[in-house]
């Protein structure tokens, strides 16, 4: 079911607050999207695949030296292969080009920063 044109202007104005009250806390979660890295995932599957035909060899002959270090490089190929990409972050919204609010809010303290929002919402009421 869409949304009604009152509902959508509504949407549109909390996002706009949202952006202008708490800048330092839209900058600071953001988007956030992790591009996988196929290179590491393939050579992670490789690892572990390698490390299993290790570990059952060295447990056909009976070497246990051979099966321990099987059992490595498949728990090392594991961990290669599911190890988060790297991270494209994003900020939508938009930017008021003289205005810095990180910088300005970083020498306030927590309650400071609470007191002036309040004092912001309290006046645009």
């Amino acid at each position: 079911m869409p949304l009604s044109e009152q509902e959508q202007r509504l949407l549109e104005e909390m996002e706009r607050s949202l952006y202008h009250n708490d800048a330092d806390f839209v900058a600071s979660v953001g988007v956030s999207r992790l591009r996988p890295n196929y290179r590491s995932i393939a050579l992670g599957v490789l690892l572990a695949v390698a490390g299993i035909v290790a570990l059952i060899a060295g447990v056909a002959i009976a070497q246990l030296w051979l099966g321990i270090v099987g059992f490595v490089i498949m728990f090392g190929g594991v961990l290669i292969a599911v190890t988060p990409g790297r991270a494209i972050r994003s900020v939508p919204g938009p930017s008021s080009p003289g205005r810095r609010p990180a910088q300005a809010k970083s020498n306030q303290g927590f309650m400071d920063r609470l007191n002036d929002r309040w004092d912001r919402r309290q006046d645009g009421q």
